[in-house]
């Protein structure tokens, strides 16, 4: 097994402390100094490994955004037909290492400042697009093409509000809960289409 460098130990602990600070205090409300203090750090180490508040944020969500690829691609190896491909890609959006209280939460922030970040727009509009085409691909085999917009964008948008629902729950989430309901949402859609 490789061993890990301290740089990269360190930038984990800062991406983990960053999630749980954005969470409490909010992107735009929350300091340097409070996310090195969530790390047992100095803000200097966040200059040091990131340079700013919002390069830490950005590598924050790369992770996120990571792992969301992560559970996409596990989900559509055993997937064989387009609807259970369909299915997978929804499934990864709600995968219990992402569909947390204080990861939708940064979801949430995340998408609120990315039109006024280049870096974190670029990274928004790379993961719209993502699923995007995830969903035309399957959707082209199971919707008549002139419903096919309108099915991609009620499961976008299906996603988005259980998203930002989940960043103000008050309980822990249920990831295979959101799951099941995702999957029934979309059969709901499917099935409902007139031919």
């Amino acid at each position: 097994m490789k061993r890990r460098r301290i740089r990269d130990i360190r930038n984990d602990e800062l991406i983990d402390a960053t999630m749980r600070a954005v969470h409490e205090k909010g992107y735009a409300l929350v300091t340097m100094a409070e996310i090195a203090a969530e790390a047992g750090a100095s803000a200097a180490s966040i200059n040091y490994y990131f340079g700013s508040k919002d390069r830490l944020m950005e590598a924050t969500m790369i992770r996120l955004l990571s792992v969301l690829k992560a559970s996409t691609i596990e989900r559509l190896a055993p997937a064989k037909t387009p609807r259970d491909r369909l299915m997978a890609v929804l499934e990864a959006n709600f995968d219990a290492r992402l569909f947390t209280v204080e990861k939708s939460s940064i979801w949430m922030q995340f998408w609120a400042n990315a039109p006024y970040y280049p870096t974190l727009s670029r990274l928004h509009r790379i993961n719209r697009r993502r699923v995007q085409s995830h969903f035309r691909a399957e959707l082209r085999h199971l919707v008549p093409s002139e419903q096919r917009e309108t099915v991609r964008e009620a499961l976008q948008s299906y996603m988005d509000g259980v998203w930002l629902e989940a960043a103000q729950a008050a309980q822990p989430l249920d990831s295979a809960k959101a799951q099941a309901e995702a999957r029934r949402f979309a059969a709901l859609l499917l099935d409902g289409l007139t031919p």
